[in-house]
């Protein structure tokens, strides 16, 4: 017999704040902001500055909440039913009745429309209204990707990893195209932020690894055992900091120096940080290590990356 509350319709901020698990955003959002002041900083492949303008700067901050408010939304939506069944995830708020599935419904869709309608604020560079659908879908996509594929946790890494790519084509047009090679920059920022993604949600995956494999759903945990999810997820951290590593050189109009490589090593440190903080046999750290480290290396790569490409 089920005991939950009725679903309410409509829902406090907060409950809806906690819903797209807004204070994640927070280790999301820099890698986006780093791109753009990258892209900023770069000239352009004719030499000439990057025109600015403040409301391409607002449409990035509103397709970055808005694009991760609708996917997040969406997974909760396609997942309330695993989630009632997980006992890790049956207080979320659909299953819970916190939020009901109409609801969060209509907030997904008005997620996705806000989304992109944004992209229009950086017109005439078509390229992020033309490319917005394609990657609203790819974005949602994640969600259902569990059910059939164990590289779900690549996925969302891809999936994170658009927000630099997109936020420099965003900032400098067209022109990022022409050559190709302009886009050299972002695309080893996007792959650093593709491994570390995978890395840490498959550490987060090891929680439900028995109910994974009990349900049939797919991830690094339940096909590997979460020793060998453990080993997979340092392999893709230390991907990560290679990319990192060869930023500098392969993309030097970008200008970054010395305290980019003071950034590099405390991150290192970081990152073999999160992984003293969990070992497969102890999991109980796994929020401080996925939150608080995670939050401290996006930040950190933040501040020392724009301070150095626009002042040193």
């Amino acid at each position: 017999m089920n005991s939950s509350p009725p679903p309410r319709s409509g829902g406090r901020l907060a409950d809806w704040l906690g819903l797209i698990r807004f204070s994640h955003t927070l280790f999301a959002l820099p890698f986006a902001a780093l791109a753009t002041v990258m892209a900023i900083a770069t000239p352009l492949p004719s030499g000439q500055a990057v025109d600015l303008r403040i409301r391409d700067l607002v449409g990035i901050l509103i397709c970055m909440v808005a694009a991760r408010s609708a996917a997040m939304a969406f997974n909760r939506l396609v997942d309330h039913k695993i989630d009632a069944e997980n006992p890790r995830t049956k207080g979320r708020h659909i299953p819970a009745g916190i939020l009901s599935r109409q609801s969060v419904l209509w907030f997904t869709v008005g997620c996705g429309v806000a989304f992109v309608a944004s992209t229009a604020l950086f017109l005439p560079n078509w390229i992020p209204l033309a490319a917005s659908v394609p990657v609203l879908l790819f974005l949602l996509g994640y969600s259902l990707a569990k059910r059939f594929t164990s590289a779900a946790h690549l996925w969302l890494g891809i999936a994170l990893s658009l927000s630099p790519l997109c936020a420099w084509v965003a900032i400098r047009g067209p022109a990022s195209l022409d050559p190709l090679s302009d886009l050299v920059a972002p695309l080893l920022l996007a792959a650093s932020v593709a491994a570390w993604v995978t890395g840490f949600d498959i550490i987060y995956a090891c929680q439900d690894q028995a109910f994974d494999a009990a349900a049939g759903l797919h991830s690094v945990p339940s096909r590997f055992g979460v020793a060998g999810a453990f080993r997979i997820a340092a392999a893709s951290h230390g991907v990560m900091l290679i990319v990192l590593a060869l930023l500098p050189g392969l993309a030097p109009d970008v200008g970054f120096s010395w305290l980019y490589w003071i950034a590099w090593v405390c991150i290192a440190g970081l990152v073999v940080r999160q992984h003293t903080l969990v070992r497969p046999n102890d999991l109980n750290r796994v929020n401080e290590a996925f939150f608080h480290a995670n939050v401290a290396i996006s930040v950190l790569l933040l501040v020392a990356g724009s301070i150095d490409c626009l002042w040193l």
